[in-house]
């Protein structure tokens, strides 16, 4: 696992203050998020991102217009990340006609055209081949986009990824493969569940490159993706990156993580937690005060406390909703475009 060992990245004072800024807001929305779900407002399942908020925002960064992001029900964090309203985002968490599929996706499936953001996917490793879809089309029109398809350790071991990671090298697709490997899948551990427990091997016996990275660091994340991104990028095919990453909380709010010890949670809090190392960095490079630091957390909690007042204010659906986004309209303008 990641160690507190910093590394020799550096970054600017306005870059380390943006990312500390994402991964608080993510930080502060997920725990949000877990409090309404504990007082009945959020139903059905919830799966927060509290430890992974490196992963999303150091990615993002390397993100240009058109470039699209596709993940797994782990999904709040890259909706934030991807500058989605999170009034929307916690509307459709408490199911609410203000949310980004009008109340009717939950927590698991959200969409936005207009920052393309393909999902959140319920199905274990369905979001893969989707996004290496994507990427087909990225080709096929012949622009210079980017697939960001997000997955996890458990998701890796599913034979449609292979089968994905086998047309995406074949045909040299633009798609990232981000395996966000938090060690523990649904509940068990990598090694128990993994023959090879190096996932970011899992596309070389197709060819495709890969590498391991510590996702609990920021400035570590965007150096391996700005390598993995330009190789997709420029014709290289896909790359596939492994983000050795943690969750604080269990797989799911209903888990209570039993397999595994408190005292284990506690140290990768105290030795790796990527919020700290990116706030050690800026304090280091004094580029913001203790106080500086306090009120943009002040300022974040405000945002989320909008965020949640909104999803509570919002009505819920019109049950006509039921009838609604269920066949695709193909005479709609311009639809072979979203």
């Amino acid at each position: 696992m990641a160690t507190s060992t910093p590394s020799n990245l550096t970054a600017t004072k306005d870059e380390l203050l943006e990312y500390y800024r994402m991964m608080l807001l993510i930080r502060r929305f997920e725990e949000k998020a877990g409090q309404l779900y504990g007082m009945g407002h959020i139903g059905g399942f919830c799966h927060l991102y509290i430890g992974q908020e490196a992963v999303v925002t150091g990615l993002e960064a390397l993100r240009k217009e058109g470039d699209q992001v596709i993940t797994g029900y782990r999904d709040h964090g890259h909706m934030l990340a991807c500058g989605m309203d999170p009034k929307g985002v916690m509307a459709e968490l408490t199911g609410r006609e203000g949310g980004y599929s009008r109340g009717k996706g939950g927590s698991m499936h959200m969409f936005s055209s207009e920052k393309k953001f393909y999902g959140g996917h319920g199905i274990v490793g369905a979001q893969v081949p989707i996004g290496t879809g994507l990427a087909f089309a990225n080709k096929f029109r012949e622009n210079d986009n980017v697939s960001f398809t997000y997955f996890g350790d458990g998701a890796s071991n599913q034979g449609q990824i292979f089968e994905a990671m086998n047309m995406a090298e074949l045909w040299s697709l633009p798609v990232v493969f981000i395996i966000e490997n938090n060690q523990y899948a649904m509940g068990t551990a990598v090694k128990r569940s993994h023959a090879d427990t190096h996932l970011y091997r899992r596309g070389a016996s197709f060819g495709i490159p890969g590498r391991e990275v510590d996702g609990m660091d920021v400035l570590e994340v965007r150096e391996a993706g700005r390598e993995a991104v330009e190789h997709a990028r420029t014709g290289g095919g896909p790359f596939v990156l492994e983000m050795k990453t943690y969750r604080y909380r269990g797989h799911s709010m209903s888990d209570p993580a039993k397999y595994r010890t408190r005292e284990e949670v506690d140290e990768i809090r105290t030795q790796s937690d990527p919020i700290e190392r990116c706030k050690a960095r800026i304090m280091a490079g004094d580029f913001a005060t203790e106080e500086e630091l306090k009120e943009i957390d002040k300022e974040i909690k405000a945002t989320v406390k909008e965020a949640a007042d909104f999803s509570l204010e919002s009505p819920e659906p019109d049950p006509k909703e039921l009838y609604t986004d269920v066949f695709a309209d193909i005479s709609t303008p311009n639809m072979a475009a979203e």
